[in-house]
Parts: C-alpha cells; structure tokens; sequence
C-alpha cells in the first residue's frame, strides 16, 4: 500500500530554529494520502456492525474497524458514517489510519464502558489522522451531581472522561470535527510530537468546570489554528502537569486566528509548569468573554520564556468565586504553589497590538527572589470598566497556599510587583463609564527594577485623588 505522507514540520531543538519557522511560514503541510482518495482502504463501522442508532453500544464494533484498519497502514480509513449515531466507551485509536467521524458519536454514561479516563484514546499511535464533518457528544451533564447556584456551576460526580487522551503519538493531525457539551478535559494531547490541529469547533457548557478546550501538555512542534471554541475552563492551555514519564517541556507551538470564549482563560500557559515551557506563540486570535485574557501563571519547578502574544483582542470580566480570575485582561503571575516550592522562572514574554476591554488590572507579579524579568509590552491598550454584579477590588493568586489566594489590592490599569526589566511601549489605559473607588492609577508599580515607558499614555481613574503613575 501507498505510505502515509508525513506532516512536515519545523524542526526541533533550538530557540531561534523555533522562531524562524513559528514568527514566519507555516511550519505544517497537511496529511495527503489521508484523503480518501483512489486507493486509500475504506472501513465502514456499520460493516463491522455497528448499529448506530444511539441506543446499542457500538464500541467493539468500531473498535474492531479501528484494529482491522490498522493491520492495513497506508492512511486507511474508518469511517462513522453520517445519519448514525454511535455510542461509545472508550477507543484505542491506532497509527496510520484516518478516524473519519460524519455521523455522531456520542460518549457513554455507563463507567463499565471505559478502560481507563477517556473516550478517544491513543498510544505511540504515529502517522493517525482524525478528521471528518460529524460531532462528539459529551453528555456532560450525566456526570454532575447538582447546580450550585453560589458558585453558578455544576458540581461533578467523582469521576467523569476526557473526551480525547492522545499520548506520545507523533505526526497527528486532527481537523475539522466538532465535539461538544465535554464532561471534562476536552482535547488532551500528552507528549505528543509534531501536531497540526486546524479548524476545529468546541461547543462545551460554559458553567461546567475544568471542561478545557485543547490542551498540549508536554508536546512539542505543533500548531493550532482556526478553532472555534467555547468551554467552561481554559479554551487552549499549555501545560506541563507532573507525570510518571519524562515527556519533556511543551516548546515550539504556535497557536493563531482562533475565536475563544470561556468562563476561565481565553489563552493560557499553566498553572501545571513543572518542566519548561517555551518558544510558543499566540497570534491573531479573539477572545470574545473569559475571566482572564491572555494568562501565564507559573506555579511550580518548570520555567516559562520565549513566548509571544501578538494581534490579539480580548473582553475579560469577573464570574462566580469558583472560577479562578478576577477579570484581568493580561495576567503574569510567577508565584509558588505552597512554600516548599521551588520555582522556575518567567521571562522573555512579548505582547504586541493587543487590545481590549477588561474589569481588573493587566498584571505582571513575580515572587520574592523570582522576579519575572525581560517583559515588553508593545501597543497594549486596555479600557477597564466594572460592567458585573460581583465583589471587586480583588486579585487573584489561585492556586497557591504560599500567600493569599485572594487578596484586597486597588485595581490600577497596569500593575507590575516583583520584577524587572519591564518595557511598556505606546501602551494605554482608559477608563469607562462605571469607575468604582478601588480603581486606582493609570499604572502602579511595586519592588520593580529598571522600568521602561516610552509613549505611555492614560490618567488616574480619580484624578482628584490619586496621580497617574505611582512607583513604590
């Protein structure tokens, strides 16, 4: 059979390798072979009998079509045809098939229909393709216990899938599908290596919890572009979280012309940074609604640099307690979990054209004795307004037992603590029509070294009480 043609990509190792193919031409072309075209083997699950009526489960049919394929190679492809609806516990995808979903599939409520704590799952699997005009339903709400009106989220069962759990495979693209109303993690891709995800729709709950979007955890080279996402939790994070195997840091990833809404972050590193994180771009994207916009929060051992925000627009406003921000458009925080922590570092973050409406300051806070330090904020233009209901005046330092996790502070346009090297190019701050008395100064700085404005422009929120800029 024909090779599976492999995704090229930007080669690894090396930060300024990374910049030249991430800041220029796209660094993927897409899977050809997978196409179903001439040649390419078809595996059609209703063949394989599934019944696809949304009653019967149909996980060892499709499983067997899955396994069949792969004994074939070549980019085979299984198909879930449209007009079906399959339901499902978990599969094991492999390497060097095309997963097509058309019709539905829908995830099982029942437990004893998973192996493990997802639904579409891999291993090692190289050179798998998922693709296809269909959707993935979560059910969500099976696996919540009650509404919580004071927190305005559900509370969840103690235990609920991940729609997708996509380990150490290489050369994975996925584009096209949709999946909703996820039960928890969305999109969890674990080590994984050279990874185009293009044009993917999420449709999550916006009052489930950790119900994220797409998450690259450890991977490395991969680009995400032109995503719908609506989700509860994070829409696209970077993460590190801690594991049993050395995955390596989350490095040379690019994510561009994304449209984001969510309760929790629109764009987000951390808060798991346990290896390193770096050469990431974020570019060309909009954030329609979230507590925070743009957010790094480094809590642990791993260290975050070379990461770049660009053309990026952003609301951000205060939700229930339970959802962790407090509104801030731009939150860089480098603050250790608990006090044995022994933190990374935060440096080297760029932010350039970046404009928005927000309800809480744009923030830069390090750590006593890890100061985040070689931070230019370039044409950053932020109006703040308190637009909600909710207890203000406030930042957010969750998760963290080391200091307050919520703490009292006045909220100026910029707040920079604990750090260095801070450059604020042509930035602004306006002021909108709902001014409260903890609004405070244009800009306030606190213990930060060697601070550079040049063009800044932006009044006081109370001009007759407190003056423009206030360095401590």
């Amino acid at each position: 059979m024909q090779a599976m043609n492999p995704i090229r990509l930007c080669k690894p190792g090396g930060r300024a390798r990374f910049r030249r193919a991430a800041l220029g031409a796209a660094c993927f072309i897409p899977l050809a072979a997978a196409a179903a075209g001439a040649g390419v083997p078809l595996f059609d699950v209703v063949r394989f009998g599934a019944a696809g009526d949304g009653r019967t489960a149909d996980t060892a049919a499709i499983q067997r079509a899955i396994d069949a394929a792969a004994q074939t190679g070549g980019g085979a492809r299984v198909l879930l045809p449209r007009e079906h609806r399959f339901l499902t516990g978990t599969l094991e995808l492999r390497g060097g098939i095309d997963f097509c979903i058309d019709g539905e599939l829908l995830i099982s409520t029942n437990r004893a229909d998973y192996q493990g704590d997802g639904v579409i799952t891999a291993l090692n699997a190289d050179h798998l393709r998922i693709s296809g005009r269909g959707k993935i339903s979560g059910q969500s709400l099976a696996f919540m216990e009650r509404y919580d009106p004071v927190g305005e989220w559900w509370l969840f069962r103690p235990w609920r899938p991940k729609m997708f759990l996509l380990t150490g495979c290489r050369n994975l693209e996925i584009r096209d599908i949709t999946f909703a109303d996820a039960p928890y993690w969305g999109l969890h891709l674990l080590g994984c290596a050279h990874v185009l995800i293009d044009n993917v729709t999420v449709r999550n709950r916006l009052d489930v919890p950790n119900c994220d979007g797409i998450d690259p955890d450890h991977c490395q080279d991969v680009e995400i572009r032109r995503c719908r996402i609506t989700s509860g939790d994070d829409a696209i994070v970077i993460k590190t979280t801690r594991q049993t195997n050395d995955y390596g840091p989350s490095a040379n990833i690019t994510v561009r012309d994304c449209v984001l809404q969510t309760q929790d972050s629109g764009l987000k590193i951390g808060t798991e940074t346990t290896s390193d994180i770096h050469d990431v771009l974020f570019e060309r994207c909009t954030i329609i609604s979230g507590s925070r916009g743009l957010t790094i929060q480094l809590r642990d051992e791993g260290s975050v640099y070379d990461v770049r925000f660009r053309d990026i627009r952003f609301v951000s406003r205060y939700y229930g307690d339970p959802w962790w921000g407090r509104g801030e458009g731009i939150s860089l925080t480098a603050l250790p979990r608990t006090a044995a922590t022994k933190l990374g570092t935060m440096h080297h973050i760029t932010l350039q054209n970046i404009r928005g409406r927000a309800e809480n300051s744009m923030r830069i806070q390090g750590a006593a004795g890890r100061r985040i330090h070689d931070v230019l904020l370039d044409g950053v233009a932020v109006t703040l307004e308190r637009r909600t209901r909710y207890p203000g005046g406030l930042f957010d330092n969750r998760p963290t037992t080391a200091l307050d996790a919520i703490e009292a502070h006045g909220n100026p346009g910029f707040s920079i603590r604990d750090a260095e090297n801070i450059t604020l190019q042509n930035c602004s701050v306006r002021w909108g029509g709902h001014v409260p008395d903890y609004f405070t100064f244009a800009l306030e700085s606190e213990n930060a070294a060697n601070l550079n404005m040049t063009g800044f422009k932006g009044a006081a929120a109370h001009p007759g009480r407190d003056e423009a800029v206030v360095i401590h």
